[in-house]
């Protein structure tokens, strides 16, 4: 008798939620009770900006998904068994670019656990 195996974490669909227009196909790949800690300048180690729950997570990724940026990018993404990492950069408008690194854990092919580290053109 086998056994069956886990879900996979869909890489490509990483990319479309990425690289899309809304926040809504990033957001599915979130489990229900996942949480994410930002780090960068405002929120530094010491003291991250943490949310928890898709609810949480929403809110942020909408009002990321609201600003005027002319292009946001899954520049690389590594899988090993329930762990990922990428790197994702996007640009406003104006020019500012933004840069984040993401080390995250999977289960059931949903994102349970990501800390994120962003920076800022200033």
């Amino acid at each position: 008798m086998g056994t069956a195996a886990s879900p996979s974490f869909d890489t490509e669909a990483l990319r479309r939620g990425i690289e899309g227009d809304t926040a809504a196909n990033l957001l599915s790949l979130y489990a229900d009770d996942a949480e994410l800690r930002i780090v960068d300048r405002n929120t530094q180690p010491s003291n991250p900006r943490v949310l928890h729950g898709r609810d949480a997570i929403s809110e942020m990724l909408d009002d990321v998904y609201s600003r005027d940026i002319t292009a946001h990018k899954l520049d690389r993404c590594v899988v090993q068994g329930d762990n990922i990492a990428f790197t994702e950069s996007c640009q406003y408008s104006d020019g500012t670019r933004v840069l984040s690194e993401s080390m995250a854990s999977v289960r059931g092919g949903k994102i349970v656990d990501q800390t994120m580290i962003q920076a800022w053109d200033e």
